[in-house]
């Protein structure tokens, strides 16, 4: 390894994009639903890349052209100034974007710092800790382009730089591919279960799709439509045990305490644990205590059903845990999936304080059941697919552990990449 020298992330930089303070206006006509230009804010930036895609604005080449003075290029680092400060991804792409709040576009001088090499340091603790000392603001707390003389990055020579950061990539590539491998296998079960139980063809007694062969359907007065002969009706309230979490304030460890749960709130329902997630004693309530394979459905504000893939943690307020003792997991996941469309126009109906679902929409979520024969036989085919889900977000656990246990070690010259 070669010698580490201490440079300030000013001196890594040939270019800083920065609006902040300055943002186009959420509404009106300087926004376009359908418009060319994305226009990223720091609540869309993670190391790991974008997040919350559905809440980025749009617009249009006017306000493109007025807006972007300077362009945000391929290879630019992108990095939170707060709300957190110091979330930072490489901008992969020959997409042209608006930089909006909160957010700085990066370019760095490629004669001292590999970009990837730099993204990978601020991710590091060492990174996180500098930018934290150079925090400041009464309100929220922030860094600023002057503060960047101050934050302290230390570097190899080029070639180690290079050699770090294409194994972390490596490492990273990997997670990603695991990704959309379930993305892919997420809508395969998808598309079975929709074939089987929304558009009613399930094989019949003859192997036959039942309704394109012309099974008998009867008009429900309920649901106001055809359903198959022989199927049910009932809630999602009725077919399932929705336990709401805990607030987990109530339950901190000791401060000298080893042993704990940590806390899953919605941000780490979606995005899974950081350094920043609170912990809870052991001793809570074993209703409160989520495992791998359970399924988690955020009912305040971000609505959202997934099915748990990381480690055990302790359940917070805000969040169903959903079980049955009667239907199987894939049933109960994929019905509460086929719902959040109408749970989302309710939500967003009742914005004027904070749109949330409530039991009484749960006893009124009316579904089709199906014999539960079927549902059995519709269970067997999904379980290998949820299982392989299963085994990536499990390898990527191991790789992201891997990855962040090896990171500050990379930074800080005690370990090094042949």
């Amino acid at each position: 390894m070669s010698e580490l020298k201490v440079v300030s992330l000013e001196e890594c930089l040939e270019k800083v994009i920065d609006y902040r303070g300055r943002t186009p206006k959420k509404l009106g006509k300087d926004w376009v639903k359908n418009g060319e230009y994305r226009a990223i804010s720091a609540n869309n930036v993670k190391f790991d890349g974008l997040i919350r895609e559905e809440s980025i604005y749009r617009g249009d080449e006017e306000l493109y052209k007025l807006w972007m003075k300077e362009e945000v290029e391929k290879g630019d680092i992108l990095l939170t100034s707060e709300a957190p400060s110091g979330q930072a991804m490489i901008w992969d792409s020959d997409e042209k974007i608006i930089l909006s709040q909160r957010l700085y576009a990066l370019r760095v001088n490629k004669n001292l710092v590999d970009n990837s090499y730099l993204k990978y340091f601020i991710q590091s603790p060492l990174g996180q800790k500098s930018i934290t000392r150079n925090n400041s603001g009464s309100t929220v707390s922030g860094i600023s382009a002057k503060t960047f003389k101050n934050i302290k990055i230390l570097i190899p020579d080029l070639e180690n730089q290079q050699a770090i950061s294409k194994f972390l990539l490596t490492i990273d590539q990997k997670i990603q591919v695991n990704n959309q491998i379930n993305q892919e296998l997420e809508a395969m079960a998808k598309t079975l279960y929709d074939y089987w139980f929304v558009q009613f063809d399930f094989p019949d007694q003859n192997a036959k799709p039942y309704k394109s062969s012309g099974g008998k359907m009867v008009y429900n007065p309920e649901l106001k439509r055809e359903i198959p002969e022989g199927w049910g009706v009932d809630s999602l309230w009725n077919i399932a045990n929705f336990y709401n979490g805990l607030a987990m304030q109530k339950y901190r460890p000791d401060t000298n305490e080893d042993d704990y749960l940590p806390v899953i709130k919605i941000r780490e329902m979606m995005n899974g644990f950081s350094k920043d997630t609170e912990r809870a004693r052991l001793d809570i309530p074993s209703e409160a205590v989520v495992d791998r394979g359970d399924i988690l459905f955020s009912w305040s504000a971000t609505l959202e059903v997934i099915i748990w893939g990381k480690e055990k943690g302790a359940l917070n307020q805000h969040i169903f845990k959903v079980t049955s003792d009667t239907y199987p997991k894939s049933f109960i996941y994929f019905e509460l999936k086929s719902y959040l469309k109408v749970f989302k126009a309710i939500a967003e109906l009742r914005k004027t304080t904070m749109g949330h679902i409530t039991q009484d929409h749960l006893k009124q979520a009316k579904i089709v059941v199906p014999p539960i024969e079927l549902i059995s036989k519709l269970d067997a085919k999904l379980q290998p697919i949820m299982l392989k889900q299963q085994i990536l977000e499990n390898q990527n656990q191991e790789l992201t552990q891997l990855r962040d246990w090896l990171l500050p070690m990379l930074m800080n010259g005690q370990v090094k990449v042949e």
